[in-house]
């Protein structure tokens, strides 16, 4: 594996740490981008990747991902993320889980971890037996946040995408309008109900086809093999699977004049925002887009430290400003000339410190 501090997505990361326990077969990698503004938080992944350099991009971008997302949510947190890496037989067993908490536990508070990719609030449940610094717990208190935060991420998407249906093509109403949604998992499926409920017309593609398929029957949308889903012409593009997935050739064929999802990291890389300006297409910064679930299980993590209950009403009213955030970018976009999610990062980097 290439030395990580000369990858080109390293950008002064605090800490990179490699955990192996020949126990339990874990092997995993620990990032922190920055804790200026408090503790890492970030999801835990669960991927099997092709290869040790594939695993530790992701770490490093989506350590780096969490820093800007924390900064431009106001949360007092800051950017981390663990990547536990799968075997071809994608087998996770609980003594991994336990050295993983274990692992965590020994950073002593500098790392909270939360659910992502191929995580659950089970696996979070277990990792909590054995640190402190876990979130996403469910609650037993209805009136309390807590657990999977799917839901809520998929809440701040839905509200975004009004928001920029509005800015670019002066819409207050979904009505009518044609939405491809990239991605049927616990995110892509909400903001798809999420646009179903508000009328629109959806088609949909995941690489779990089945899954798209029962998506697509319940909510009477269409349904195309993933490698299609971006040549659909439509009136936006909502990507909500996994990242890395607008390079040169993936901008030529948009057919959508709006793209606002859920995936982290969308753009392969920094040229790839102006790439979209230039065509015209409206770009909603992924990690100021999809900051409901971590909004919902950092407020979950402070209230359970305070020994009070989160309660559902604040977490609704932080998701409401993902809209007027994401409004305030797009104005001083236009005004600089800038691409979008060049504003949101040097926005996010004047908050970190950086």
């Amino acid at each position: 594996m290439t030395a990580f501090w000369t990858a080109p997505d390293f950008d002064d990361h605090e800490m990179v740490q490699l955990v192996h326990d020949r126990a339990s077969g874990l092997t995993a990698i620990l990032a922190l981008h920055s804790t200026h503004l408090g503790p890492g938080a970030g999801g835990t992944r669960f991927w099997h990747y092709a290869d040790g350099e594939d695993a530790m991009r992701d770490a490093l971008r989506l350590s780096r991902g969490m820093s800007y997302k924390n900064a431009m949510a106001g949360l007092p947190m800051g950017g981390g993320k663990g990547v536990i890496l799968a075997g071809s037989d994608r087998i996770k067993t609980p003594e991994m889980l336990a050295a993983f908490g274990d692992a965590i536990e020994a950073l002593g508070g500098r790392y909270v971890c939360a659910e992502d990719v191929g995580m659950t609030e089970a696996d979070m449940v277990a990792i909590s037996k054995r640190t402190q610094h876990v979130t996403g717990l469910p609650s037993a208190d209805g009136a309390a946040a807590g657990g999977d935060p799917g839901p809520f991420t998929a809440t701040g998407i839905y509200l975004g995408i009004k928001a920029a249906v509005l800015h670019k093509l002066g819409k207050d109403s979904l009505a009518g309008l044609h939405v491809a949604v990239q991605g049927c998992g616990s995110v892509g499926s909400g903001v798809a109900r999420h646009l179903a409920a508000a009328g629109a017309r959806l088609t949909l593609a995941d690489i779990d086809e089945a899954r798209a398929a029962r998506l697509a029957g319940e909510l009477g949308a269409a349904q195309v093999p993933t490698g299609e889903i971006m040549d659909v012409a439509c009136d936006l593009f909502s990507p909500n699977a996994l990242g890395a997935i607008f390079d040169d050739a993936s901008i030529a064929r948009l057919a959508a004049p709006i793209v606002a999802g859920g995936a982290n990291n969308q753009l392969a890389r920094p040229e790839h925002g102006p790439a979209l300006a230039a065509r015209g297409i409206l770009y909603a910064p992924d990690y100021v887009i999809n900051a409901g679930g971590i909004i919902a299980v950092t407020l979950e993590y402070l209230a359970r430290r305070s020994g009070e209950p989160c309660a559902i009403a604040e977490v609704q009213r932080r998701l409401k400003e993902i809209p007027a955030r994401l409004s305030g970018i797009w104005q001083k976009a236009e005004a600089s000339g800038l691409a979008p999610d060049q504003v949101a990062d040097a926005m996010a980097q004047r908050l970190i410190g950086r």
